[in-house]
């Protein structure tokens, strides 16, 4: 089973390139650690081509390369928050008309084109005073959950699930800046993507 894990720095986390067959060391290398052991009757095949700074419309350019060419049968998507922070560090904005439209398209390709299954995962903003994201970030989070339960895919709610999981914990336990998570983060979303691949083995 040919799994593959497309997004920006959280799913990076310092894979190899080009080929992505060293996952990093973030929640990637858990996930695949973890059905490994689980199922060690199925052949898996994992590759991490995620980029850092990639926002949907980085996303969208690189589909055919790093996602339809590799025949992915899974398709763990994670992007996002990069279109919210340009705007706020590079004053470069992606209206939600726009990503909209991205994620859209996106998910047309991997759905038509590379027939792959899809497990969506939101981005993530744990409140912190240098990132006032969440006039931009939340609207998105709104168009992601319509576009999955429109599409009827499965969709981990990273945003809500943090916040939640956070209540009680030291500052900041699960991303260290907001964003990035720390290895108790990379843990906490490893063990809810296992559980929704789980469901479509």
């Amino acid at each position: 089973m040919n799994i593959l894990f497309l997004g920006d720095s959280i799913t990076d986390w310092g894979r190899s390139r080009p080929d992505g067959k060293y996952l990093g060391e973030g929640y990637v290398k858990l996930v695949a650690d973890t059905l490994r052991k689980n199922h060690p009757d199925i052949e898996f095949d994992f590759t991490n081509t995620g980029i850092s700074g990639d926002r949907t419309g980085d996303v969208i350019a690189r589909l055919d390369v790093d996602a339809i060419d590799r025949k992915p049968d899974l398709v763990v998507l994670m992007i996002g928050i990069n279109d919210v922070w340009r705007r706020y560090d590079r004053d470069q904005r992606t209206s939600a008309l726009q990503f909209e439209r991205n994620y859209g398209t996106i998910l047309d390709a991997l759905i038509n084109r590379a027939k792959a299954k899809l497990v969506l995962m939101e981005p993530f903003l744990l409140d912190v005073p240098d990132k006032p994201f969440r006039p931009d970030l939340d609207p998105k989070l709104v168009l992601i959950r319509r576009i999955a339960k429109k599409r009827r895919l499965p969709l981990i709610r990273l945003d809500e699930l943090f916040s939640e999981a956070s209540v009680g914990k030291p500052s900041l336990h699960y991303a260290g800046d907001g964003i990035h998570p720390s290895p108790e983060g990379a843990a906490f979303i490893a063990e809810r993507v296992v559980a929704e691949i789980e469901k479509l083995l």
